[in-house]
């Protein structure tokens, strides 16, 4: 009998151990682990805004008040993520921002809609958020449709169709200005883009993640005695400020944004899934049903209130993966200190308008290889996708193909509709569209294919 309270005590010592996921480290490691998660995540989180707010007419200050308040969504995105409420959240340390993929169709947007289209984009995305949380409990019979040949080549196109926009910075931006193209302008992106070579090859562990961040700080301090650095945008920010709730006017909804939108939101939500699977490994947690579940509510309804904040739709922030597994830090609440952080930035519209400092040919000679790694990373993707099938090469060609159109022929599409533009003027929306049922066609109807063509993505994909 005098066994049996020690038998209770070891039980309860064993129940009340918490998984390394639930662990809450020391204030100091945990703000200093959250904040080099942010420095992992903050070029990939400002640059979405920092090509769409040129590109539909915004200025410079416009554009520095949209960076700092995709910070802020991006931070109540992660926060919705790692901590979580009811069924929403997938409770790991999931980090998450602005994604890649809306980046191309926003801008189709734009082109059409010229002063309203940051309204009509931020319409389409609550849209295509709201279905998105409402589809995320069906969506796990879905992400069979998904397989690598499919999501790698959605994520090939994403960074293949940034690529211009990185070439666009490099000769300055402006295509009416007279130093456009110049030799100083894209001398100064060569050198930016060879001290980010020189940086992941030489450095190592937290200083060889920010790699891109350190680049893009070399080669404005370079710039500045060149006479091509702006400090405008700095001088007129404020130190305190907040994200006022629809700055841009009331959202519009028109239904060739919307449809585009959605598009968008499935490929996050296949990127999503791949991220919360591999993360689920990483971290010794494997995630299940619901965990999925949870992690799509919280991506789709982060994406949903965004617009609210003139945020952009999140997703996966698939770097900050990589930084778990490096780290070893599996602690979401480390995570959840990041997305505190970022909310703090997104509160400083100063700190917003430092990264528009950065001339544009600096930007440009970074984006190509911030841009290059979201393309490599479809092509590892696609490395697993069996593509010694022949119909699944063939999947991927015609996939490529029609993506690469807007790309490579700009007015190819100029005599069709303009509603049908918004769509087809996107790369990356037609690429997925054909993707999608070119594997529907060829890997399942009328066919029984095995698990390896129709099993949900596992490869991890960069934003």
């Amino acid at each position: 009998m005098a066994a049996m309270p020690r038998f209770r005590k070891d039980a309860v010592a064993v129940a009340e151990e918490k998984h390394p996921v639930d662990e809450t480290l020391p204030p100091l490691k945990m703000f200093t682990s959250g904040l080099q998660h942010v420095a992992a995540m903050y070029a990939g989180v400002v640059a979405p805004p920092m090509i769409v707010g040129p590109a539909v007419g915004l200025s410079p200050t416009e554009t520095a008040f949209l960076m700092g308040a995709s910070l802020f969504t991006a931070g109540l995105a992660t926060l919705l993520q790692t901590l979580g409420f009811w069924k929403i959240g997938a409770k790991l340390p999931f980090v998450n921002g602005v994604s890649f993929a809306g980046v191309t169709p926003m801008i189709a947007i734009g082109k059409g809609e010229g002063a309203d289209a940051i309204p009509v984009i931020f319409g389409a995305i609550m849209v295509a958020g709201l279905l998105g949380f409402f589809a995320a409990p069906y969506f796990g019979r879905l992400v069979r449709f998904f397989p690598p040949v499919v999501t790698g080549t959605v994520i090939t196109l994403i960074g293949v169709s940034l690529l211009p926009v990185a070439f666009n910075w490099s000769q300055g931006g402006n295509r009416t200005a007279t130093d456009y193209g110049s030799m100083r302008n894209i001398g100064m992106a060569a050198v930016t883009l060879v001290v980010v070579l020189l940086m992941r090859k030489f450095l190592r562990g937290f200083l060889q993640q920010i790699a891109i961040l350190l680049g893009l700080v070399v080669g404005t301090l370079i710039a500045i005695p060149l006479g091509m650095t702006d400090f405008a945008p700095i001088k007129n920010a404020d130190l305190v400020g907040f994200p006022s709730p629809f700055h841009f006017g009331a959202p519009q909804f028109q239904v060739a944004a919307i449809i585009s939108m959605c598009i968008v939101m499935l490929v996050c939500m296949t990127e999503s899934t791949a991220d919360i699977l591999a993360l689920g490994k990483i971290v010794g947690r494997p995630a299940d049903a619901r965990t999925i579940e949870g992690g799509l509510r919280a991506d789709t309804l982060g994406s949903a209130i965004s617009p609210l904040f003139n945020g952009f739709m999140c997703s996966a922030f698939a770097q900050n993966i990589g930084l778990v597994a490096m780290t070893k830090v599996r602690s979401r609440f480390v995570v959840a200190a990041g997305g505190g952080i970022l909310i703090l930035l997104g509160l400083c519209p100063m700190a917003a308008s430092v990264i528009a400092l950065v001339p544009l040919p600096v930007l440009g000679g970074a984006g190509i290889v911030l841009f290059g790694s979201v393309a490599a990373s479809g092509i590892q993707t696609l490395a697993g996708a069996a593509m010694e099938k022949g119909e699944n090469a063939l999947i991927v060609a015609a996939s490529l193909g029609i993506g690469l159109i807007p790309i490579a022929a700009p007015t190819f599409y100029h005599a069709f509709p303009k509603d049908l533009l918004v769509v087809l003027d996107s790369g990356i929306s037609t690429g997925c569209v054909v993707a999608i049922a070119l594997n529907l066609a060829f890997n399942h109807l009328g066919s029984r294919q095995g698990a390896a063509q129709t099993a949900a993505p596992e490869a991890v994909p960069a934003h």
